[in-house]
């Protein structure tokens, strides 16, 4: 069974039409087709159910497809190693960050990139949901997510810092605000907010429901930059992570107040296969944020 093959194989998978599949291949679809047939010979069993066209995977084909997928990881991740005792490690990060993580997710990368200058990353904004999927599928390295209120399972887990909550109104906001306010109050105000697939939505449900109120906004969004320009057009309040602060503010045209009653934290961290050999890139990232303290970097940088 060649390397090769088996990525005509995956490919078929996912573009389910041979001649889509052969041009991301760039082969000619009598070279794939022939390739799949190798491999039903090599394997002894049928893996792709077809008449003129792809029907869909066998039972076989599918058990060959995250075997495959697998392998394939394992290859790349092998060429890579074998690269970087050359000349350091080379090739691409694939980082999926939840939303609420975005606004740190450099503290993170600024270490990785330090130690392998060299690598690039790139960083999807993925849901936690999304994130175990691809972790799954071996399509990102490693996730920034939270780590205990719906947790991803056959993960590695390594806390990263612990998320709270503030609430953040406009310069125009007609609320008179003190230093705190508590759940009941904040559910009170014109609300927008994340929508509810993504989990810090949930999570905030969560905390409000604990104390036997219902968080009803005005505005919903899967994008916390929709979010924040509704707070600064001044007529809206939003419920947000702390860590928020770093970016958006320092000015005069937000403001933010602690949410108390209850006070409620939530641990975010970096999630990555539990298989062994981790990727090289995945194993990269695990020792550059070995024995950080990424509370200490967040003071540092203002966020508290």
């Amino acid at each position: 069974m060649l390397i090769r093959h088996l990525s005509f194989f995956i490919a078929l998978a996912r573009e389910q039409h041979f001649a889509r599949a052969a041009e991301a291949c760039n082969v000619t679809q009598p070279t794939l087709t022939a390739a799949i047939q190798k491999l039903e010979e090599d394997l002894g069993v049928r893996l792709v159910i077809r008449d003129h066209r792809f029907v869909r995977l066998t039972e076989e084909g599918e058990k060959l497809l995250v075997w495959g997928r697998q392998i394939l990881v394992d290859y790349g991740s092998l060429k890579d190693d074998l690269a970087g005792l050359r000349r350091g490690l080379v090739g691409t990060l694939h980082l999926g960050v939840i939303p609420a993580a975005m606004s740190v997710v450099s503290f993170l990368t600024a270490r990785f990139a330090a130690a392998h200058p060299a690598a690039q990353v790139e960083i999807r904004s993925m849901t936690s949901r999304a994130i175990e999927r691809a972790l799954e599928a071996f399509e990102i390295d490693a996730g920034v997510t939270y780590l205990e209120n719906e947790p991803l399972q056959h993960v590695r887990k390594v806390p990263l810092y612990r998320e709270r909550y503030v609430l953040v109104v406009g310069r125009g906001h007609p609320a008179n605000l003190s230093e705190t306010i508590t759940w009941k109050e904040a559910a009170e105000q014109r609300l927008c907010l994340l929508s509810e697939d993504m989990q810090n939505r949930r999570i905030i449900n969560n905390v409000a429901a604990s104390i036997g109120v219902l968080i009803k906004p005005d505005v919903v969004s899967n994008s916390y930059l929709a979010v924040l320009s509704h707070v600064r057009h001044g007529e809206w309040a939003s419920i947000v992570p702390h860590t928020f602060a770093r970016l958006f503010f320092g000015g005069a045209d937000f403001r933010q107040v602690d949410i108390v009653e209850p006070e409620h934290t939530q641990s975010v961290g970096l999630v990555l296969s539990d298989r062994e050999p981790l990727s090289p890139m995945s194993g990269a990232l695990l020792s550059s944020v070995a024995n950080v303290d990424f509370e200490r970097d967040l003071e540092a940088a203002g966020v508290r």
